[in-house]
């Protein structure tokens, strides 16, 4: 396969990703747009955390959340647990890097706030910890994810909620996670300015 065979099939993967997508987890995202304005009502945060490009998510969603998307709103509370790399060091150096995410939450969680992990897998040990943590805060998770939502998906209840892209390649979960960040990010930004 050559390079343009390659990169049109990356093209190709995506557009039916993308189509699956739109007909599988709308419902999912909608409902985490209640749960997010829900939140904000009661005066919580939004709590994100992720590896890796995950990483990158979690961050991209609480920067649109702190500054603003598309139009002029107030600030909304949210925190990147990725952020702070003298705390995510400390804590990789002493406790060990399954609980990068799960000491954070402990520290600065309150159960009106929610939980958004990112994980393309579902697999990530400190994304399990971060779920388990924010359980036994009473704090509820939006879980996005891809494949079959992995060993992070058997930690959640009726009070959290799954978005799962329907993919097995990270690439096309990841390109389907930022076209979600975005959707709900527009949602609240309607309904923000209100």
């Amino acid at each position: 396969m050559n390079n343009i065979d390659i990169i049109k099939n990356n093209f190709e993967e995506s557009r039916e990703t993308n189509s699956i997508s739109s007909e599988t987890i709308l419902n999912s995202i909608e409902v985490a747009v209640s749960k997010i304005l829900a939140m904000f009502e009661k005066s919580g945060k939004l709590i994100t955390c992720g590896n890796g490009g995950s990483s990158g998510d979690a961050q991209h969603i609480a920067s649109e959340f702190i500054n603003r998307f598309e139009i002029e709103r107030k600030s909304l509370p949210a925190i990147s647990l990725n952020s702070d790399t003298a705390t995510l060091t400390s804590i990789a150096n002493d406790y060990g890097y399954k609980y990068v995410f799960s000491k954070q939450i402990n520290a600065i969680g309150k159960s009106d706030d929610v939980l958004m992990a990112f994980t393309t897998s579902g697999n990530s040990e400190n994304i399990l910890h971060a779920i388990t943590a924010a359980k036994s805060k009473g704090i509820s998770t939006i879980l996005v994810c891809g494949g079959n939502g992995g060993e992070a998906i058997k930690l959640l209840d009726n009070d959290d909620i799954k978005i799962i892209v329907p993919s097995e390649r990270t690439s096309r979960i990841q390109e389907i996670h930022l076209i979600i960040i975005h959707s709900i990010c527009e949602c609240i930004d309607k309904h923000i300015s209100k």
